[in-house]
């Protein structure tokens, strides 16, 4: 192996984490916050985002007629390439997801070349319901993996998030606490992996078994 080669494979990965939340201080922002922290202690690199950053306006196709591309939707994109995974830490809005994080995932998706493919990403939850928000995050994975995100098999939503929280930021349950870092490692490995050694490089085709057509066929 030589030097250059070395180094890449001693390079630490680089994650994307953000809160799919607005709100101030919401349990969803300090799990991210918290997964950021068991991220850097683990040897990997964070760049830790705010919601805020990637809102846009409601998408509108006729926008793209005069080359629209919001700003929120410009630094999302940005942010998704300039890493190796995303972690998406999402409240549960009436049974689904935010919004303005499928909103902000349809305007991404109109890049070419379209950036979510081949990306992995992790997705968790936190809610003082006993679900956890576990919901938002199953409505969530159906864009991500329609757009060729890799979505880990294991989520993880945290229950009662209102008493679950130190006053540091960290989770009280010893044992679950190292549940969610041995979640997030696991998935690190995973993110070291593939970068490393990736499997053979496949077209994103929107539909596999759709009749070719230029008007609506979506390929990459």
């Amino acid at each position: 192996m030589n030097e250059q080669s070395s180094n890449k494979h001693n390079a630490p990965m680089s994650f994307l984490v953000f809160s799919a939340s607005l709100r101030h201080d919401s349990f969803n922002t300090r799990l991210a916050k918290l997964a950021a922290r068991v991220i850097e202690k683990n040897g990997g690199t964070v760049d830790l985002a705010n919601m805020s950053e990637f809102d846009c306006p409601s998408y509108n196709q006729d926008l793209e007629i005069n080359n629209l591309q919001p700003k929120g939707a410009v630094e999302f994109r940005k942010r998704i390439l300039s890493n190796d995974a995303i972690i998406i830490s999402s409240p549960e809005y009436n049974g689904s997801m935010p919004g303005l994080i499928k909103n902000a995932i349809d305007w991404v998706s109109r890049f070419r070349p379209q950036p979510f493919n081949e990306h992995h990403a992790l997705l968790m939850s936190a809610s003082p319901s006993m679900g956890g928000g576990n919901k938002a995050l199953w409505s969530l994975r159906m864009p991500l993996e329609h757009l060729g995100a890799r979505v880990f098999p294991d989520m993880f939503s945290l229950a009662t998030a209102h008493k679950t929280f130190t006053s540091e930021g960290n989770i009280t349950d010893e044992t679950l606490s190292k549940r969610f870092e041995a979640n997030l490692v696991a998935f690190m490995q995973l993110v070291e992996a593939a970068k490393h050694y990736p499997c053979m490089k496949k077209a994103w085709v929107e539909f596999l078994g759709e009749q070719p057509d230029f008007v609506t066929e979506r390929v990459e």
